[in-house]
């Protein structure tokens, strides 16, 4: 049971915790994750939080992802 991963980007959430994207393999497969991390002994570590997709599901992310844009964008133009 082989797993490589390759960090694809890091969103630092606070001092202590970042949300990491990276790709990766597993069992043959390609999966992308999206998962929060914490500093422990100066080292960032992984929890359970976060999801692990086939990289085929991406493009319904994506949708799902533009779609919480613009519900977030008309809910602020109803607050203006």
């Amino acid at each position: 049971m082989s797993q490589e991963n390759k960090l694809v980007a890091e969103i630092q959430k606070n001092d202590l915790e970042v949300v990491r994207v990276s790709l990766t393999e597993y069992k043959g497969k390609d999966y992308f994750d999206i998962r929060l991390y914490y500093r422990e002994d100066g080292d960032w570590r992984p929890t359970k939080k976060g999801l692990t997709l086939a990289i085929g599901l991406l493009p319904e992310l994506k949708k799902a992802i533009q779609a919480l844009d613009k519900a977030l964008t008309q809910q602020q133009k109803k607050e203006l």
